[in-house]
């Protein structure tokens, strides 16, 4: 407190206060989450420059901000702490300690149950605000909380610029594959030879060359509005929230897993999928109008005629990005294909010319075809590899995924080399160089995952396969777990605890018990919102927790809950509850649970997600998400240690 006074006074000394400062700015709101619960919501708006200190801070630090809640009415009851927004914790310049603050705007949220009707509820807020020269005179403000004016649950501590950076690279993900796969599509025998006819066709039949352009460009925006309506029929069916649950539901990957088994049988020649050919002759007649409409109608002949190449693509690509959990997912990735489908047939009707550069129809089309579906084949089993691991059946646990993977891959090298011949391959003397290339790929892939059936990490394909510790043998074949100084032996391991194979990482997947335990050993709480299915999850395990430096950190400085929001365990009966996201639903399984309070406390739903807390429960750092760059996510680890001690 000495310093508090210094401070002050050399402020007041050196006139600052001749000038009346107000940089802070009060205001409230409440939130309903359901008849009775409500969350109070304080926030404060603070000038350019300014901060305001969090309510927790070290001893001689600045004033911490408090709240007080007149409760004297005994007409509603405060349920746990108030909770707070991250903040950015730094080494602060006035009182020269660690110390946690905001700026700009802080958000503080009090979550209270209703005992009789009321109006209002009254508070007071205690805060101290400073820049980075001077602090105001602590000061107490009035609030009132309107119970007459309140709002669904809908804000959120956690949309920062790291989230939505995040989600950014997502969608930048499956428009890139999209793209991609629409330039394969492009490659197949329903669609290559379409692209010289329609072109000519524009050419040919419009009065000038710049008309035979623009209705080019017609033609390729109408394609890319028929497959982004369907993205949005997608997304509009499923809705957001449905979506988020495809990544974990056993049905649903148990049904993707099928379909895309459907589509690879179909591309390696078994049979075609086709829509009925009166759907085709409709719109064939409507093309005949011309004009706007009749290239729209073309565009929609095109679609339906090659869906039986571009069908099976799409379709995975819309399983794909569905499960990736973004309602605009599917229109992003919708968008990526046809734009790729469509562009070449603006360019080749602006430049004709380049038609005569384009290879040949033949034989190599069906090869693309055939290797199109070898990759859906492999994919397939990702889907399969999910519902195994949520419903935790280890039928297919790590060593058998490698096997099939090798066995496909391997099985594509030989078709390349030309060793394999399926139903509708030409037949041929020899291979060309790029068939020669992509089949030594193929082999060179294959070997690759070989040491990876005596328990290899396989970083390249780490999103992939199940995680090292869901195998035969966690530590490898022929390997046992050797003891160390940091190990901790059979007898040692804490109650609710197991050990992560193959680094022996301390864990808990009780929220409680790993809490007890961390304030029994005095080490702060590491929690790891994860899923059995989640993708990014093993990634990070694989290649960043790996990783010496973080490693040490994991092993011996923290305490690791991981919670498991697929988990499909049933909770005893004394542990079922009514959802507070869903009035009227019980939580029954121990996954929902945990989605829940990730979705309440931290009001994101989406894995891997990263909090480092007190004893206190208290946020010691800004919760990450899916954080691939080692440097940051250690950096990471040590401020919100550092922030602990």
């Amino acid at each position: 407190m000495k310093k508090i006074f210094t401070i002050l006074f050399l402020t007041f000394s050196l006139g600052i206060f001749s000038q009346i400062l107000d940089p802070i700015k009060w205001d409230t709101s409440v939130q309903k989450v359901s008849e009775t619960e409500y969350i109070l919501v304080t926030k404060a708006t603070l000038e350019k420059g300014w901060h305001l200190y969090s309510q927790n801070v070290p001893e001689d630090g600045p004033i911490p901000t408090s709240f007080t809640y007149d409760t004297s009415k005994n007409d509603f009851k405060l349920i746990e702490n108030t909770l707070e927004e991250t903040g950015v914790t730094i080494d602060d310049p006035v009182f020269g300690m660690v110390i946690k603050f905001f700026e700009k705007e802080a958000v503080f949220q009090q979550k209270i149950n209703i005992l009789k009707n009321s109006t209002e509820i009254k508070g007071t807020v205690f805060f101290m605000v400073c820049d980075d020269t001077q602090c105001l005179a602590p000061e107490e403000i009035d609030l009132v909380y309107n119970l007459q004016n309140v709002s669904t649950v809908t804000d959120s501590f956690q949309s920062d610029s790291n989230q939505n950076e995040e989600e950014d690279k997502n969608l930048w993900a499956i428009f890139i594959v999209a793209f991609l796969s629409g330039f394969a599509a492009l490659l197949t025998p329903c669609v290559f030879p379409m692209i010289p006819m329609t072109v000519s066709f524009f050419t040919k039949q419009s009065k000038s060359k710049s008309a035979g352009f623009r209705n080019a460009i017609i033609y390729g925006v109408s394609i890319i509005i028929i497959y982004v309506l369907l993205g949005v029929f997608v997304s509009l069916i499923f809705g957001a929230d449905a979506l988020n649950a495809l990544s974990t539901n056993v049905w649903f990957n148990v049904v993707f897993f099928l379909l895309l088994v459907v589509f690879a049988v179909s591309f390696l020649g078994a049979f075609e999928i086709m829509l009925p050919n009166s759907w085709a002759n409709k719109v064939d007649s409507q093309a005949d109008k011309g004009g706007l409409v009749g290239i729209f109608f073309m565009a929609l002949a095109l679609a339906i005629v090659s869906f039986s190449c571009t069908g099976p693509i799409v379709g995975t690509l819309l399983v794909q990005a569905a499960a990736g959990g973004s309602q605009i997912g599917p229109i992003v990735g919708m968008l990526g294909f046809s734009l790729a489908i469509a562009l070449p047939f603006a360019l080749f009707a602006a430049f004709p010319g380049w038609l005569n550069s384009l290879p040949k129809s033949g034989g190599w089309l069906n090869t693309v075809k055939v290797v199109l579906g070898f990759l859906e084949l492999a994919l397939a089993f990702k889907f399969l590899s999910n519902a195994d691991l949520v419903l935790d059946l280890h039928l297919l646990e790590r060593e058998v995924f490698i096997a099939i993977w090798i066995a496909i891959f391997g099985t594509l090298a030989l078709y390349l080399f030309g060793k394999i011949q399926l139903p509708h391959d030409s037949p041929s003397k020899h291979i060309s160089v790029g068939r020669l290339s992509l089949g030594l790929i193929s082999l060179s892939f294959t070997l690759y995952m070989l040491p990876g059936l005596w328990g290899a990490p396989l970083n390249l394909i780490s999103a992939f396969p199940p995680p090292q510790h869901y195998s035969e043998s966690p530590y490898g074949v022929g390997f046992m777990k050797v003891s160390s100084a940091q190990n901790h032996s059979n007898s040692d391991i804490p109650e609710g605890a197991h050990l992560m194979a193959p680094h022996d990482i301390l864990a808990f997947n009780d929220y409680d018990k790993g809490l007890t335990y961390a304030k029994k050993v005095g080490k702060p709480v590491m929690i790891d919102f994860t899923g059995k299915a989640c993708v990014n999850c093993r990634k990070m395990e694989q290649n960043v927790w790996v990783k010496p430096k973080v490693l040490d950190i994991l092993k011996n400085d923290v305490v690791l809950i991981s919670l498991y929001v697929d988990d499909q365990r049933k909770l005893e009966d004394d542990e079922i509850v009514d959802s507070k996201l869903k009035p009227g639903k019980k939580l029954k399984y121990i996954g929902q649970k945990w989605s829940e309070l990730q979705t309440i406390k931290y009001k994101t739903n989406s894995q891997p997600f990263y909090v480092l807390m007190n004893h206190k429960e208290e946020n010691l750092i800004k919760p990450v998400a899916y954080t691939p760059n080692v440097d940051t996510y250690y950096n990471w680890l040590k401020k919100g240690i550092k922030s602990f001690n």
